[in-house]
C-alpha cells in the first residue's frame, strides 16, 4: 500500500477518518459533522490498545527459549501485530491519551474540532489533526487562517510524541509552518517515565499557539501592506527553495543557466502559483509580501507532487523539506520587510 494507511483485517476498514474531505486515495471514513473525541477515535480505527510483552529468544535447542532481560515487544492487543522492540523504561501512551490531550486544551468542551486522524503501517504510528476555535484574520477580513493542533506518536520506539501548532489558510489550504524565533510551536515528549503525565500538561502548547497566532496575525497584516515586484517575488522564491551553497553562489552570480533543471522547474512552478489569479484570490495576497510567502508554502501544499500522502505530511508537518523551505521563506520575508540582506539580494 503506497499510502501506508493501516488496513484492519478484522474490521475490513482503513484506519483513517476526515471531515467532509475524502481521505488519502479515497480510503477511510468521511463524516459530515465534527465528531466528539469518543466518536473520532472509533471513526479513525484508533480504538485499540498497545501492550508491552516479554521478549524471548530460542537457544541451540529449539524447544528451549530464554527471556531477553529488559527488552520488550510492543504490540496491538486486538490484532497481535508486533510493532517493535523497546527497553524496560519505555512508557506506552495509548491512543485515547492522545485524544485526551486535545480535549484538555479546551477543557473538554465542544471547542475542539477533530478534522482528521488515522494510523499508519500496522498501527505503529498515529496522527490527529484538530481545528481550534479561533483564526487569524488578514487584511479586509475575508482572508482568514484557521489554527490547528497536530499530534503524532509512534508505538514502536522509533519516535517521540510530537504536538505542533500549524495554521492552515482556508482560501488555498496553504500550510503555514512559520515558527517564530521568539517562540516554540511544538512540544516533543519521549516515551519514558511520566510521559503520560507530561502529555496531560502539554496543553501549554495552546498558550504558545495563541501567542504565536497573535504575532503571526500582526506580521501577516503588515506583509499584506508591503508591495513587492514580480521579479522580487521570483528571486525570493529562488532563495527560499535554494538547496545548497553551490546553488546560492550561482544565483548571486546571475548564472541561472547553470542551475539544475529540477530546481528551475520548482521555482517556475512556485512563481506561476504566485501569479495565478485562481490560486491567489485575495487582494491581501497577490503583489504583496504576504503573497510572496504564500507562493512558497502554497507550492508544497497545492502544486508539488509527493509519492504518498504520508510523504506529504512528513514534508509539511514533521520537519521535512516543505517545513524547512517555509521557514526560510518566512525569514526572507521578515528580512526583506526590514531592509536587511534579503532586500539587497532581491534587487
Amino acid at each position: 500500500m503506497a499510502h501506508n494507511i493501516n488496513f484492519n483485517q478484522q474490521t475490513a476498514k482503513h484506519s483513517f477518518f476526515s471531515v467532509k474531505q475524502p481521505a488519502w486515495h479515497g480510503l477511510g471514513t468521511v463524516v459530515q459533522d465534527y465528531p466528539t473525541s469518543e466518536k473520532a477515535i472509533a471513526f479513525a480505527g484508533l480504538d485499540y490498545t498497545v501492550a508491552k510483552a516479554p521478549l524471548f529468544a530460542k537457544g541451540a535447542d529449539p524447544l528451549v527459549s530464554f527471556n531477553v532481560p529488559d527488552q520488550y515487544a510492543t504490540m496491538r492487543t486486538d490484532t497481535n501485530a508486533v510493532f517493535g522492540v523497546v527497553g524496560k523504561d519505555y512508557q506506552i501512551v495509548q491512543n485515547r491519551d492522545a485524544f485526551a490531550f486535545f480535549d484538555a486544551i479546551v477543557g473538554g468542551g465542544d471547542g475542539i474540532l477533530y478534522e482528521t486522524a488515522g494510523a499508519l503501517g500496522s498501527g505503529e504510528r498515529i496522527f490527529i489533526t484538530a481545528k481550534l476555535p479561533d483564526y487569524i484574520r488578514v487584511g479586509s477580513g475575508d482572508d482568514v487562517t484557521e489554527k490547528y493542533i497536530f499530534l503524532t506518536t509512534s508505538h514502536d520506539g522509533s519516535g517521540s510524541i510530537t504536538a505542533a501548532f500549524t495554521p492552515v489558510r482556508i482560501v488555498c489550504q496553504n500550510t503555514l509552518n512559520a515558527a517564530l524565533r521568539s517562540a516554540s510551536n511544538f512540544v516533543r515528549i519521549r516515551h519514558t517515565a511520566g510521559a503520560k503525565e507530561r502529555l496531560e500538561q502539554a496543553h501549554k502548547v495552546m498558550g504558545l499557539a495563541d501567542m504565536l497566532s497573535v504575532q503571526l496575525e500582526g506580521i501577516f497584516n503588515q506583509w499584506s501592506e508591503v508591495k513587492i515586484k514580480d521579479r522580487e517575488v521570483k528571486k525570493l522564491i529562488q532563495l527560499a527553495l535554494c538547496p545548497n551553497k553551490e546553488t546560492l553562489g550561482l544565483l548571486k552570480k546571475g548564472a541561472e543557466d547553470e542551475l539544475s533543471a529540477v530546481y528551475r522547474n520548482a521555482c517556475d512552478a512556485a512563481f506561476e502559483y504566485a501569479m495565478a489569479d485562481d490560486a491567489q484570490q485575495m487582494q491581501t495576497t497577490k503583489g504583496t509580501l504576504f503573497g510572496a510567502y504564500n507562493a512558497v508554502t502554497g507550492y508544497y501544499q497545492n502544486v508539488r507532487s509527493f509519492k504518498t500522502g504520508e510523504d506529504k505530511v512528513k514534508s509539511i508537518l514533521l520537519g521535512g523539506t516543505a517545513q524547512l523551505r517555509g521557514q526560510k521563506a518566512f525569514d526572507l520575508c521578515r528580512d526583506f520587510e526590514n531592509g536587511g540582506a534579503a532586500a539587497l539580494l532581491l534587487n
